[in-house]
């Protein structure tokens, strides 16, 4: 991998030889030491692989080498990044776009460890009550068993079951399901046979059974044991068993506090109302811990607190804190934290905003923001589109941070897609020229104006300015208006927000204006009205692959049903669809093709065969997700886990079947040459060639392709996608679908992760579903695509309590001209043609 010599020199570059990872073709190329270094390129390029697959992959491996032989024996199995040599490179930290999957209990104060400080502080300098006993620190938290509110256990509200929701419908008769509460099956069936022991009439309407009886059969503690002599269809076996009865209130409880299956909880979540505990109110924490101040507040005030008025009420603390106190001690600290997290444009956010609820570009500047902090220099950080969901007027903060870490003798190399921070960086890589195996080699490595010199560059005419004008059409005339009413949400206080129909808008607004919380309450209102939205699990009408459903934990976490607000011209939408970026799956079983449901025809086209047909294989034998044709040692998964005791846990190649997934017998077969692996191992765009006369499979491979895919492998595990791809890929499977009129798309920052030459493509593919009659709504920070939108509405004026009103409404050129948007100057410079040939100066950065 690299020699002794490699490693000592130190010319200030790290040199990197013969990179081969993924698509990469053996590239060569020098990084400079202690300076901001962007990768750019398409997606799928091979920059991600470049950054994090090659540079910190290797800074990784050379770590653990360092490690005990004993733990080193587990650490082995990991696999060495694909490059024949890397020299001088320091020690790296990698930061990428990766969405949490926390639950409830993880939130912007454990992930920043401010939460920690802010407990020592309350416990060492708060005012108690007279005569009680100082607490210790973890009194404070409601994580613990010493702090948490017994009732709640810490997360402030509590699941209340109810007839109604559990009884849907009266009308019925218990043997008739009237209690949609208890499972189905077998297991609703027994206990509806127990009921009908016990003496409960089954037959009779719900509404029609006494109050007490419905009362003891919905909300009994009881679990009484009798004998049941179920009745079976003629021909089976009626055996006695001992059954044992649960009230369906019980039953509910129990799903949401011990199953481990998402849509179990989801669905046991249908059947409570979720309301604040009425031990705590709320507050998630014992009396004790609560009756405790610091500055007149207890804790929880202090949690609930913009980031940007914390550190009022800290610097107002350490003002009046004597010298050599504890709270002197503490609050510079505190203060220091809160003022790179400010400056990172996150002082909307509050201690106690949960983690699952904040997108992957606030999570990574939460990092980037305790990393500042940590003191280190020497190090590499290698960063994933740190502007991700930052509105321009954010970004600014970000590339002085950025260039602080550089400042403090750091090396600072990000992925990224922002022409701004492009043009900001001290040294520009560029990988392409396309995707795939279109891509994969070095274009440019250098100052940034020197990519002038790159002809295959893609990215070249959009940092230089040099790209031709989009085609001036004129703005759509909406069809009708669906309007929200006094929207009660986060920020959003009383506020009317109008969307116009038959047109595709840009909701825009500094971060944490309120952009997302209004596509939000707007999926919810739909989803109220038309009984559902269908949204990222989606999938196309046709069976889908066993054992994929691996939908996100996050789905059924806990939270309080807000009210959702009044809307008006809502009789004018016939199906609403949500698009975001959530992964597909969590782990390696789910893939491109399971998702999209192309594999359910991939797989019968195997079963046909005459070979399959001959050893008795059906569809189900080409399945990885069972037993029968899959690799055993993997379970079809392709990889291994490796646990890292006290390192986050890896995937390796199945030493069985190296990555095919299955077994040698189900390889055996082969459909026009190819056995299902290989066929899993295509490109998007090399499988449309091969299945150019399979109607059902082609279709699906098209829309893929049309919005800018093609260069995904069919079998791509779900952990190896970015959020943009995996939102374009949600994009595509609904695209697959009959385009009916009347339909509204909802997509939260869809550009995220896409080049700028990639955004192109998925705008032809939005503009198309609006020209076929849908309503398209998109959260957006690129303004060269709002300038393209028909409609804009600009929350504002700034975030969190600053914010969450619209600030203007109207066509691009309207909202240009408002002098109250901090948009409006940004906008118009999208809509003013950059002069041909505009670009930084030689060895310069250009204005932030």
């Amino acid at each position: 991998m690299c020699t002794p010599a490699d490693r000592d020199s130190d010319d200030g570059f790290i040199r990197v030889r013969g990179a081969h990872l993924h698509n990469l073709r053996h590239v060569d190329v020098d990084l400079p030491r202690d300076r901001l270094v962007v990768v750019t390129g398409v997606s799928g390029s091979g920059k991600s692989s470049l950054a994090f697959g090659t540079v910190y992959a290797e800074s990784q491996r050379r770590f653990l080498e360092s490690v005990a032989p004993y733990a080193r024996r587990l650490i082995n199995q990991v696999e060495s990044p694909r490059v024949d040599s890397v020299s001088g490179l320091p020690p790296a930290v990698a930061l990428q776009q990766r969405r949490s999957g926390a639950g409830a209990r993880s939130s912007v104060g454990t992930v920043t460890t401010l939460s920690n400080t802010l407990r020592m502080l309350f416990s060492r300098a708060g005012s108690y009550p007279a005569g009680a006993p100082r607490l210790d620190s973890d009194a404070f938290s409601p994580n613990t068993a010493a702090g948490a509110c017994p009732t709640c256990h810490g997360l402030g509200h509590v699941h209340h079951p109810t007839e109604d929701l559990m009884v849907p419908d009266p009308t019925l008769s218990i043997r008739q399901k009237a209690i949609a509460s208890w499972p189905g099956a077998w297991l609703g069936k027994n206990l509806r046979d127990i009921l009908d022991t016990l003496g409960h009439d089954i037959d009779r309407p719900w509404r029609d059974l006494p109050p007490a009886e419905r009362e003891w059969i919905l909300f009994t503690d009881e679990e009484p044991v009798v004998t049941v002599h179920p009745e079976r269809e003629p021909g089976r076996i009626q055996r006695p068993y001992q059954g044992q009865y649960v009230s369906a209130a019980r039953h509910v409880l129990r799903t949401l506090s011990e199953s481990k299956s998402a849509s179990a909880r989801r669905r046991a979540l249908t059947f409570v109302e979720t309301l604040p505990c009425p031990s705590c109110g709320g507050r998630r924490l014992r009396p004790e811990p609560l009756a405790v101040t610091v500055a007149g507040l207890p804790i929880d005030r202090w949690w609930r607190m913009p980031l940007g008025e914390l550190r009022g009420l800290v610097r107002q603390v350490h003002g009046e804190a004597e010298e050599g106190d504890v709270t002197a001690s503490l609050a510079p600290e505190l203060e220091a934290r809160l003022d790179v997290l400010v400056e990172l444009g996150l002082g909307y956010l509050s201690l106690d905003r949960q983690t699952p609820t904040l997108s992957s570009g606030e999570l990574q500047r939460l990092r980037l923001a305790t990393q500042l902090r940590s003191g280190l220099f020497g190090v590499v950080y290698v960063l994933d589109e740190p502007s991700a969901g930052l509105h321009p007027a954010d970004r600014e903060p970000l590339l002085t941070v950025l260039d602080r870490l550089v400042a403090e003798g750091n090396s600072v190399i990000a992925v990224e897609h922002s022409i701004d921070v492009m043009r900001h960086a001290d040294w520009l890589v560029d990988v392409g020229p396309g995707a795939g195996e279109l891509g994969g080699r070095l274009l440019h490595s250098g100052p940034v104006a020197a990519i002038a010199d790159a002809p295959e560059s893609l990215t070249a005419p959009f940092v230089l300015g040099t790209t031709a004008p989009h085609e001036d059409r004129p703005a759509r005339t909406p069809t009708g208006a669906l309007t929200l009413h006094a929207i009660e949400r986060h920020n959003l206080r009383g506020t009317d927000v109008t969307i116009p129909l038959g047109v595709l808008t840009a909701i825009t607004g500094v971060s944490g204006s309120g952009k997302s919380t209004v596509l939000a309450v707007l999926g919810d209102v739909l989803g109220d009205v038309l009984g559902d939205v269908l949204g990222a699990a989606a999938r196309p009408d046709s069976p889908t692959e066993p054992g994929t459903d691996d939908t996100d934990e996050q789905d059924a976490a806990d939270g309080i049903r807000t009210r959702l607000p009044h809307a008006t011209g809502t009789e004018h939408v016939r199906r609403a669809v949500v698009v975001d970026q959530r992964p597909i799956g969590r782990t390696p079983r789910s893939n491109l093709a399971t998702y999209t449901g192309l594999f359910d025809a991939v797989r019968k086209l195997f079963a046909g065969t005459d070979e399959a047909r001959q050893r008795g294989y059906g569809v189900g034998r080409f399945s990885f997700n069972v037993k029968g044709g899959r690799c055993e040692t993997c379970q079809g998964e392709g990889f291994v886990s490796v646990e890292l005791l006290f390192l986050p846990g890896t995937y390796r190649v199945c030493p069985t079947c190296h990555g095919a997934r299955y077994n040698a017998e189900t390889l055996d077969v082969r459909w026009r040459g190819r056995t299902i692996a290989e066929v899993l191992a295509l490109s998007v765009d090399d499988a449309v060639a091969v299945f150019t006369d399979e109607p059902a499979v082609e279709r699906s491979l098209r829309t893929l392709a049309d919005v800018g895919l093609g260069y995904l492998g069919l079998g791509q595990p779900a952990t190896d996608l970015s959020g943009g791809e995996a939102q374009r890929i949600k994009l595509a499977t609904e695209l697959q679908r009959a385009q009916r009129k009347g339909t509204v798309y909802l997509l939260d920052e869809p550009t995220t992760g896409l080049h700028p030459a990639d955004v192109e493509v998925l705008m032809r593919q939005l503009q198309g579903l609006v020209d076929g009659g849908s309503t398209v709504v998109v959260v957006e920070h690129d303004l060269d695509v709002v300038a393209r939108c028909d409609h804009v509405i600009d929350l504002g004026p700034g975030a969190g309590d600053e914010g969450g009103r619209v600030v203007t409404t109207g066509t691009p050129a309207e909202v240009s001209r408002c002098r109250q948007s901090q948009t409006a100057s940004y906008l118009a410079a999208a809509l003013t043609p950059e002069p041909s040939g505009a670009r930084p100066a030689q060895g310069q950065r250009p204005p932030a």
